[in-house]
């Protein structure tokens, strides 16, 4: 088990690269169409909150002695379908999909998808992985603490971003 575990662990640190990889293509891209970015001043809190996610999970794996529990596979499922509507909602933006807050001038925000329903359902999704992941490594401390320093970084990320979608029009 430990060693599957292992390869989830690689897995989601590839995973959250490449997707840093995607986004910084997505950022040139939308540079070069005229795109405003807003909140650089804050971006870190990100890197390091995402950071120390990953760290955190690791030294609590490490200092446990991991044991299956009954938790393991309803959290198995609620990870793949988180995985399943990110990458939906990663889709559904394409090209505007980004880490960062990129506005461009011309473009109105996208209703479609997730985004029909809820507002930022990317910050739900990583919400609630920051709350599941952990649970699959038996991270426990971790499952706490990273929701809510998410939440505490989504205060100052998410008016910054209404207030750029409001100044775009």
């Amino acid at each position: 088990m430990d060693k599957i575990l292992i390869v989830l662990f690689i897995f989601l640190i590839v995973q959250r690269l490449g997707e840093l990889v995607v986004a910084q293509s997505n950022r040139r891209w939308m540079l070069e169409r005229g795109a405003r970015e807003v909140g650089e001043n804050h971006y870190f809190l990100f890197i390091l909150l995402h950071s120390f996610f990953f760290v955190s999970i690791a030294i609590e794996f490490y200092l446990s002695s991991y044991q299956m529990t009954l938790i393991f596979f309803p959290a198995l499922v609620a990870f793949l379908i988180l995985q399943i509507l990110r990458v939906w909602c990663i889709v559904t933006l394409g090209r505007r999909w980004n880490t960062r807050i990129l506005v461009l001038p011309e473009e109105l925000p996208i209703h479609k998808g997730l985004y029909r329903i809820l507002k930022h359902p990317n910050y739900v999704i990583v919400f609630f992985e920051l709350l599941i992941i952990p649970l699959l490594f038996q991270a426990y401390v971790t499952a706490i603490i990273f929701p809510f320093l998410h939440l505490l970084v989504l205060t100052v990320r998410i008016p910054a971003e209404e207030k750029a979608l409001q100044e775009r029009m």
